[in-house]
């Protein structure tokens, strides 16, 4: 059994950090977030909208069978404008805009139009990832199972 002592060490002023010793970080940039009238212009969010309602539906079932996060940024002349969250791995699952709540296992960074025909199955999305279309980031085997969300979507 643990036992519990009353001593406490001391900490002197001499036992802190040195002069320099840390590094300053800076903040991560947000992505150039488009105006929220300027989402209906976009193509993609409509989708975005479809199958997060889909997620809300079947979301339970979804975290038993994927259990990751997914990040997707989708991007315009190289700058992202979108960035989904899809998190699988938590609750009944969930789907939102902006940045991560907690540090995504699979990072999509795909150009706009390249995501609408994957997303209407108009592309092979392994075919695309070898022709360098998108790039995928963390643990690209997860996207797999990502697929395989799209495809249950595209059946509703």
């Amino acid at each position: 059994m643990w036992k519990r002592s009353g001593h406490q060490p001391k900490i002197k002023a001499e036992d802190g950090p040195l002069a320099g010793q840390f590094k300053v970080l800076g903040s991560v940039p947000e992505p150039a977030m488009p105006h929220p009238l300027e989402l209906s212009e976009l193509k993609s969010f409509s989708v975005f909208e479809d199958i997060r309602l889909h997620i809300m539906e079947v979301g339970a079932q979804l975290v038993k069978k994927v259990n990751a996060i997914f990040q997707l940024d989708i991007t315009k002349d190289g700058k992202i404008i979108l960035q989904w969250i899809i998190d699988l791995k938590n609750g009944s699952g969930d789907m939102y805009l902006g940045p991560a709540r907690l540090p995504a296992d699979t990072v999509f960074t795909i150009p706009e139009p390249v995501f609408m025909e994957l997303a209407l199955g108009k592309m092979n999305p392994q075919k695309a990832f070898l022709a360098g279309k998108f790039k995928v980031s963390g643990k690209v085997l997860l996207s797999q199972k990502l697929e395989r969300v799209f495809k249950d979507w595209a059946k509703f």
